[in-house]
């Protein structure tokens, strides 16, 4: 992790009373290095090649996304969704555009280690407010030469967050409270001020506290730090131990982020010695050990709250060492963008595999959502063939219908036509084949609204047992239960089947003499026929359960069937009117099961968000040495 060779081959450790800093071994600066009063002449932007392109595609791409489902990877995903959209605006793709523009120094660490006096003292003027009160950087302080303001001013990196000239303005932008707008994450204010004292190519961010009591400040921090092209952690000796600053330390190098650190405030008698080689053990566990180190003793300020020149003069200088050389300041940069690009190879994985997390529930609670319909359509198919239709109501009125030959009647003569209707409107009953396909309808119906009642309880049984599934169902309770028009529905279906019948009777009779010579009554009493026999038995092989049931009659509505059209014409007019049967029963369930469907398509799982992460983290790895040939 050491920010370039050329930079610095040992760790510089500024005591009290000593003046140790980095040593450059770089070259004399070159021609196009800026110099103290002269802005660096500006370079037109290289070729944009395609890693830009990816990048930008990228960015789109995972702004768009959204694990809607609340599986465990999801919220870890959403976070580095953002992380890495933030990453990608506020550093990466501008940065890219110019790659020799002024470098970016965020100074950042935790609560009271004394950054914003670290920053004042650099650029000797308080520029940004140092206090006692917590937390006291509010809105984030950037400083910079005169001849850098029109690169930070024009929103290049940060794009999100509102430049500001002047002290007053903090990350809220107008609500007076600390940190951005919890509305609108990651904007606010940067104000942005000119220090004659700093060297041109070379800026400092004041950051909030990393530790901040105020959570829009941690974030805001996390997003400036993430825009870095150096991270100078600030640490004191009573705090260079702890957790948080480690934890975003390692995330700096998981990035490849170049850092330097410098612990404050270290109290004299012999304490840097026991300190310094602490804290460098701990650096080089932590896989730090090249890290540059600068070491500021504990000391009065002066009337300004000021550090003395000569205990910032190593870091001071070797800041400006790295500002005026350009090919080290490119190191730096290339090392950042570098690593921030490889790291987005990390975060893609990720994200892809939580894509895949979310296909992968939608297809459990798809196949849950099948198999109970599958299983209400094999409970109806059970029920059509197994002759369950023919009890109760259904029976009574069938065995009314054969009992009283009005059946037979029919088929035979136009005269039991004429004397139904008579019977009829003497007794105002309807004839008992009407009764007859009423009580048919009502039994199918019964069958239908049961199957799909269970149908939905029990996909929504699985549904509940699944944390995807659960919350799908809060937002819509309903489905648990059949659709409020099924009973329209399944009446639909039962009288537009029984019609079908008739019509497939009236077809397939057309050219039979019998039929030819029978009135459309004879046709009613044909259909009929050819239900019961639908719901008596498989292929007109009716078992002894069966004929129990339908007092023998299965057999004499064959015989009927078979006079008029023929044993094998019988047996395929019934096989049809048992498909055609089915073919709307699965058409109903399709319609049940599609409000499942409907509620799954509505979270927008995206099948192909992961290959198409995959693919472009590809592209992005085979671009990515444009980076070092960029001039």
């Amino acid at each position: 992790m050491a920010l370039t060779s050329r930079i610095m081959d040992d760790l510089p450790v500024t005591t009290q009373g000593e003046s140790v800093s980095a040593r450059s071994t770089g070259p004399t600066p070159s021609s196009d290095s800026p110099s103290s009063g002269s802005p660096p002449r500006p370079r037109e932007p290289g070729p944009a090649g395609s890693l830009p392109a990816r990048l930008t595609e990228l960015r789109d791409t995972v702004r768009a996304t959204r694990f809607a489902l609340p599986l465990p990877s999801a919220e870890r995903a959403g976070a580095v969704a953002a992380t890495m959209v933030a990453q990608l605006d506020d550093y990466l793709l501008p940065r890219l555009e110019r790659l020799d523009a002024p470098l970016l120094v965020v100074v950042g660490g935790s609560t009271g280690a004394g950054k914003s006096t670290l920053v004042n003292s650099l650029v000797r003027t308080p520029i940004s407010p140092a206090g006692v009160l917590r937390p006291t950087t509010r809105a984030p302080v950037l400083v910079c030469h005169p001849a850098d303001m029109s690169w930070f001013s024009r929103s290049n990196l940060l794009p999100t967050l509102t430049r500001t000239s002047g002290p007053g303005a903090d990350a809220t932008a107008h609500s007076g409270s600390a940190g951005p707008r919890k509305d609108r994450p990651g904007t606010g204010a940067l104000q942005v001020v000119s220090a004659q004292a700093l060297v041109p190519g070379l800026a400092l961010l004041d950051a909030p506290d990393i530790d901040s009591i105020v959570d829009a400040n941690r974030q805001l921090a996390g997003q400036l730090l993430a825009a870095a092209d150096l991270w100078l952690f600030v640490t004191t000796a009573a705090r260079y131990a702890d957790a948080v600053p480690w934890t975003l330390l390692h995330t700096a190098r998981n990035r490849g982020t170049a850092v330097a650190l410098v612990l404050d405030r270290v109290p004299g008698g012999g304490a840097v010695n026991e300190i310094g080689p602490h804290l460098k053990q701990m650096l080089e566990e932590h896989r730090l050990g090249e890290v540059p180190l600068f070491v500021l003793p504990e000391t009065r300020l002066d009337s300004q709250g000021l550090l003395a020149e000569a205990q910032i003069g190593p870091l001071r200088d070797w800041l400006g060492r790295l500002a005026r050389d350009s090919e080290a300041r490119a190191a730096v940069v290339r090392q950042t963008v570098g690593g921030a690009i490889d790291a987005l190879t990390v975060d893609v994985v990720i994200l892809a595999a939580a894509a895949e997390d979310q296909v992968a529930a939608a297809g459990t609670l798809g196949e849950a959502v099948h198999q109970a319909y599958r299983a209400a359509t094999e409970s109806v198919e059970k029920g059509i063939h197994d002759g369950a239709l023919l009890r109760g109501e259904v029976l009574a009125r069938w065995q009314e219908l054969v009992g009283t030959g009005d059946i037979m009647r029919a088929l035979q003569a136009r005269v039991g036509k004429v004397r139904d209707r008579v019977v009829a409107a003497i007794t105002g009953r309807p004839a008992p084949g009407e009764r007859f396909q009423e009580a048919l309808g009502s039994g199918l119906a019964v069958l239908l609204k049961a199957a799909a009642t269970d149908a939905a309880e029990r996909a929504g049984t699985a549904w509940r047992a699944h944390p995807a599934g659960a919350a799908l169902l809060d937002a819509a309770p309903e489905l648990v239960r059949p659709s409020d028009d099924l009973d329209e529905r399944v009446g639909r279906l039962t009288r537009d089947w029984q019609r079908a019948v008739l019509e497939l009777v009236r077809t397939e009779a057309g050219d039979k003499r019998v039929m030819a010579r029978a009135s459309a009554y004879a046709v009613n009493a044909t259909g009929l026929l050819v239900m019961v026999s639908v719901f008596a038995a498989t292929a007109f092989i009716p078992t002894g359960a069966e004929i129990a049931v339908a007092g023998g009659t299965t057999i004499a509505a064959q015989k009927v069937l078979e006079a008029i059209f023929g044993d094998q014409a019988v047996r395929a007019l019934a096989e049809r009117a048992r498909q055609d049967l089915g073919e709307r029963v699965a058409e109903l369930f399709a319609t049940e099961s599609d409000r499942f469907r409907a509620a799954l398509t509505g979270a927008g799982v995206d099948e192909e968000l992961s290959p198409r992460l995959r693919a472009l983290s590809a592209e992005i790895h085979q671009a990515r040495p444009e980076v070092d040939r960029t001039p």
